[in-house]
């Protein structure tokens, strides 16, 4: 028997705000709320099923007293599924993402950090 990855969690100042940048990112939804707490996924799968697509992993976003103080050893890296790159860069920068420099050099990604500055990249030419 195998484990399949569902969730990612991550420690942050504002959950909810959090949350919001991601679910705009993603086109996730908010799934639960509370006791600091925000668990976001995708819409519920069409065909009347009450539930997220299981193939898509949901975030939570934990309030923890500690800020974030060095680069991120795990990130998530992002797909545009309808527009190229830059256009997806620039409406990321939109919601709230700003550039980063983690010594990357010249690469056909490119890193943003949210919010809070948790790093992700974009990458290009891959479409899901």
């Amino acid at each position: 028997m195998t484990s399949r990855f569902t969730e990612l969690a991550i420690d942050c100042a504002d959950p909810g705000n959090l949350a919001r940048f991601w679910c705009s990112v993603l086109d996730y939804e908010v799934q639960h709320e509370g006791d600091g707490i925000v668990t976001i996924g995708s819409p519920p799968v069409a065909g009347g099923r009450n539930h997220s697509n299981p193939e898509l992993p949901m975030l939570t976003f934990a309030r923890v007293p500690e800020g974030k103080t060095v680069k991120n050893r795990l990130h998530i890296d992002v797909n545009p599924t309808d527009r190229e790159q830059d256009q997806e860069v620039r409406r990321l920068l939109d919601l709230g993402a700003r550039h980063v420099d983690i010594g990357q050099g010249d690469e056909s990604w490119v890193v943003l950090a949210d919010p809070e500055g948790n790093e992700f990249c974009v990458l290009a030419g891959r479409r899901p």
